[in-house]
C-alpha cells in the first residue's frame, strides 16, 4: 500500500471503528482493518495481542464513555507507519478499569503510531495523557491540591 492508502486506513479506523457507536458495525470494521495477530503496545498487558482484544478494549472504552468521540489531525505517514495526533472526548458514565462512573466530561490528547502490513493494521504504539484523564475524573488531584 502507498503512504496515502495507509493514511486513509488509519482515518477509517477512527471513523468506522473507534468513533462508531454501533457494536456490530465496529466489529465489522475492525475485522476489515485489523490483522488477527495485531499487537497493541498501549493496552494493558492482558489486552495487547490480537484482534479480539482490540475489540474488547474498544468495548471497555465505549462502556465507560458511551458518547466517546476521537477527533484527529491529519496523519503523517512514511513507509509502513502512520503517526496521528488525537483528542478523545467523552463523559465518564460507566466503570473504567474499576473506577466508578463520575459523570465528568473528559478531553484526553494522545499521539499514536500504527504499522500496516498487507493492507491491515498490525501494530500500535500510543501515548495518551492518562494522568490528565485521572485528574479530570477526580481519581488524582490536580497539581498543588491535597488529596
Amino acid at each position: 500500500m502507498s503512504v496515502e492508502q495507509n493514511k486513509v486506513l488509519v482515518r477509517r479506523l477512527f471513523d468506522e471503528d473507534l468513533n462508531e457507536r454501533d457494536q456490530a458495525a465496529r466489529s465489522k470494521a475492525a475485522d476489515e482493518f485489523i490483522a488477527v495477530d495485531f499487537v497493541d503496545h498501549t493496552n494493558p498487558p492482558a489486552l495487547q495481542h490480537g484482534l479480539e482484544n482490540h475489540k474488547q478494549i474498544v468495548t471497555i472504552l465505549r462502556s465507560a464513555f458511551p458518547d466517546l468521540y476521537w477527533e484527529y489531525e491529519e496523519p503523517i505517514a512514511e513507509s509502513d507507519k502512520v503517526a496521528i495526533r488525537v483528542i478523545m472526548h467523552g463523559t465518564h458514565q460507566g466503570e473504567f478499569f474499576g473506577i466508578p462512573p463520575t459523570g465528568k466530561l473528559v478531553t484526553v490528547s494522545g499521539i499514536h503510531i500504527l504499522r500496516i502490513a498487507n493492507g491491515k493494521l498490525v501494530e500500535h504504539w500510543g501515548n495518551n495523557d492518562d494522568l490528565g484523564l485521572m485528574q479530570q475524573i477526580g481519581v488524582v488531584p490536580p497539581p498543588g491540591q491535597a488529596s
